[in-house]
């Protein structure tokens, strides 16, 4: 029986529609077809491997399962993952990648003999609505074709293959310099048959798309690996028909293992999306940062007012939440939910950070866009009435509204930014009256979430807790890195929401069984991102020297395939959370970027 690997276990690949996860062992887990967010066709991840698989890999392991991989790496700077088996009748090598897509979405495994016979078994369990629905798997031709409802997956290889215990088999040998492929391929069950892959074809043209695609980064210092790796990851976390952003492309990955905390992550959010497309413009992909903007006009459309905090991947504003109770969920964190109740809730922070995202393009030489302007605007028009308001926040508690110190810097932000834009004569708007409303807001949160006594701003109006994102009290601009309340801020997070190993907490979580501020019961790991944004702090307040040593055991805690998910248990250590996340890839790049401009670096 298959039991899912660690987090860390797993390797991207995907075609900037989909993505899937591969396992040290050769074993895919997890694929969404044809989008991010449709159901699974293998969600082992989440189950056991009667929710679907696809292992490909020597028969050596007990059982003639395959051994984890004696190495892996992807070719260069692609998505092109390669995974390399030594056994005891020679060396074999699988590569998995799937083609930017044109048509019908593919994965395409390549074997390739490097030394000696090795004996070989694929091994293809489809199982479609996230392992619900066992499909009718028959031939036409010499093609294997699965259906169930509205999916057809086909198999082509040329290869062998046999049907057993509801699985497609093939087993077969390779010699040095032998290359046998395999391709599943997705179409709508009522359309005509996919085209038959040309897998030699598409691997070059795949590689080619991603050296081409590097070639635009403008980072060239000492952390470019990581940075590449991280930006790679993000274009793989785009929609390319729209420009929409997933957070992740999976769901219900535990931020504690074996508890409650479980999301899907495969839709939009726009503050995720924001950061994203920050990171991509200060390193030169300014094409993506377009797409994303052309996005979130039709997302929002003519409709600021109602703004949603997240949307689907074609703009998409119904996401209701349910729970996939066939799923014993990942190392038996239930529930696994599919779809996000969060959508409807109010954040207001997130009017800041899509409006430092459009200013950010604006500044960086973005053409202009009219309505991208227009839509600035409005949103301004309606923080002016509502900023005062409690809300749920940037971490999305499900608890009571509370009036949160990050929410309301970032709708000084939001306001900051529209003043500076009509200050550049780009735009017409009370210049006047929005520098008051600044001033109020600024006024608001120094008086009301600051802590005198201990020297800190508070998680919310208050409170005694306190929050990681007051890390980006400096970062975003409201009060410059020296000021004492700043200062004392970053000294109070490490000193209070700092984990053993030196990461730090989002906040404090529940104890002895009692809810926290988020309503959830549990505790969860750190939160890599408010790590990174430490670093941030600690080289703008001039503590560089610190800021690159938790910078580079940040790096430390990546795979060796450099992709981190959401969050670090400190007590297992292992990754946790949905995986890769877009929420810690962005603040690599950016503490990279400012680590690079400081001179804060090793070597």
């Amino acid at each position: 029986m298959h039991v899912a690997g660690r987090i860390e276990d797993y390797a991207l690949i995907g075609d900037m529609q989909t993505a899937a996860l591969v396992c040290r062992d050769g074993t895919v887990d997890w694929l969404c077809l044809p989008r991010f967010d449709s159901p699974a066709v293998f969600a082992g991840l989440l189950g056991t491997e009667e929710h679907g698989f696809w292992r490909l890999g020597p028969v050596n392991g007990p059982g003639g399962r395959p051994a984890p991989a004696d190495r892996r790496r992807y070719r260069g700077d692609s998505l092109v993952l390669e995974s390399e088996w030594d056994t005891p009748r020679g060396t074999v090598r699988v590569i998995d990648f799937m083609p930017p897509r044109d048509g019908a979405p593919q994965l395409i495994r390549i074997v390739e003999g490097v030394s000696g016979r090795v004996p070989m078994r694929s091994a293809l369990r489809m199982r479609f609505s996230y392992g619900w629905v066992v499909p009718w798997v028959h031939k036409i031709d010499d093609r294997t074709v699965a259906v169930a409802g509205p999916d057809s997956v086909w198999l082509d290889t040329e290869a062998e293959t046999y049907g057993k215990d509801l699985t497609t088999y093939s087993d077969f040998t390779v010699s040095p310099g032998e290359r046998i492929a395999f391709t599943i391929s997705w179409e709508p069950s009522h359309k005509q048959p996919p085209a038959v892959a040309d897998p030699e074809g598409s691997l070059e043209a795949t590689e080619e798309f991603w050296r081409e695609w590097v070639e635009h980064c403008t980072y060239h210092g000492p952390y470019r690996d990581a940075v590449v790796r991280s930006l790679i990851t993000l274009k793989a976390l785009t929609y390319a028909p729209t420009g929409g952003i997933v957070a992740a492309p999976t769901t219900s990955l535990p931020e504690c293992l074996g508890g409650v905390r479980n999301w899907d992550y495969r839709f939009t959010w726009l503050r995720d999306a924001a950061i994203t497309l920050s990171s991509l413009l200060r390193t030169g992909y300014r094409e993506e940062a377009r797409a994303w903007r052309e996005w979130l006009l039709r997302a929002v459309a003519g409709d600021p007012e109602n703004l949603q905090i997240m949307y689907g991947i074609a703009g998409e504003r119904e996401l209701g939440e349910n729970e996939l109770t066939w799923l014993p969920g990942y190392e038996n964190s239930r529930p696994v939910r599919v779809g996000n109740g969060a959508a409807g809730q109010l954040q207001l922070d997130v009017y800041g950070e899509v409006t430092e995202a459009l200013h950010l393009a604006h500044m960086t030489g973005l053409a202009r866009n009219d309505y991208a302007s227009l839509l600035q605007l409005k949103l301004i028009q309606w923080v002016e009435k509502h900023w005062d308001e409690p809300d749920e926040g940037i971490w999305e508690v499900r608890g009571p509204r509370r009036h949160f110190v990050h929410s309301k810097v970032m709708t000084w932000v939001a306001v900051d930014r529209t003043v500076k834009l009509i200050e550049s004569g780009d735009v017409d708007g009370p210049l006047e009256r929005w520098k008051d409303l600044r001033e109020t807001i600024h006024r608001d949160v120094c008086e009301k979430g600051y802590d005198k006594e201990r020297n800190t701003f508070t998680q919310s109006y208050g409170s005694q807790e306190l929050d990681a994102s007051l890390l980006l009290i400096p970062q975003m601009g409201f009060l410059p890195p020296d000021d004492k309340r700043v200062i004392g801020t970053i000294e109070a997070i490490q000193r209070e929401l700092s984990t053993e190993d030196g990461f730090i907490l989002r906040y404090p979580t529940s104890s002895e069984g009692d809810l926290g501020v988020d309503g959830l019961e549990g505790e969860e790991g750190a939160f890599l991102a408010c790590s990174f944004w430490l670093a941030d702090d600690l080289a703008m307040i001039g503590r560089v020297e610190e800021a690159r040593t938790l910078f580079e055991k940040l790096l430390s805690l990546r795979n060796d395939l450099g992709l981190l998910a959401e969050e670090w248990d400190p007590k297992a250590q292992r990754q946790v959370g949905n995986f890769p996340q877009a929420f810690s890839h962005v603040p690599l790049i950016d503490t990279a970027l400012r680590l690079t401009a400081s001179g804060a670096y090793g070597g």
